[in-house]
């Protein structure tokens, strides 16, 4: 079973590419979607648009999962963060179905990989290295905020997914 994990953002997306078999969990990608502050919106919204696309044509993923938008102070910022969850959604439904789209709070993730749903930030990505077996910690920080949002699905989906588990 292949999770493509989401850290949205409209300046910066993470992503996270793992396979879950029934010995192993593994990466088979991870990274970043950028977009600049010089663009106009609608050219990141298209890149973002491109990105997910690409993602989920190399890579097939079985699952979506991404992080669900908490309430920023900043009004601007949660209506840009807001578009681009919208169109990152929209390229996942488009490609896989809405049924293989999930979400998942802050809190979900960090219970999933912790055992606690008030984990600190560092806490969450030394899970994410010691589960996926990683040398270091994945850099940058949106790009293991993904990788935990996919860990996640993995973890607590297992029943809705056994079926896909080779």
């Amino acid at each position: 079973m292949i999770i493509l994990g989401i850290d949205p953002g409209y300046a910066i997306v993470g992503f996270g590419i793992i396979e879950k078999t029934k010995n192993e969990t593994k990466v088979l990608d991870y990274g970043v979607i950028e977009t600049f502050k010089t663009e106009k919106m609608p050219v990141r919204i298209k890149k973002i648009y491109d990105g997910i696309n690409f993602l989920i044509d190399k890579y097939k993923p079985d699952y979506f999962a991404m992080e669900e938008l908490f309430y920023h102070s900043n009004q601007k910022t949660i209506i840009n963060v807001a578009m681009a969850r919208g169109v990152t959604l929209l390229a996942a439904a488009q490609k896989l179905g809405t049924d293989k789209l999930f979400e998942y709070t802050p809190l979900q993730i960090k219970q999933a990989l912790t055992g606690q749903g008030r984990a600190e930030k560092q806490q969450v990505q030394y899970m994410v290295q010691a589960i996926l077996r990683l040398k270091s910690i994945p850099k940058p920080d949106d790009a293991a905020d993904a990788l935990a949002v996919a860990l996640c699905h993995s973890q607590t989906n297992t029943i809705l997914s056994n079926t896909d588990i080779k």
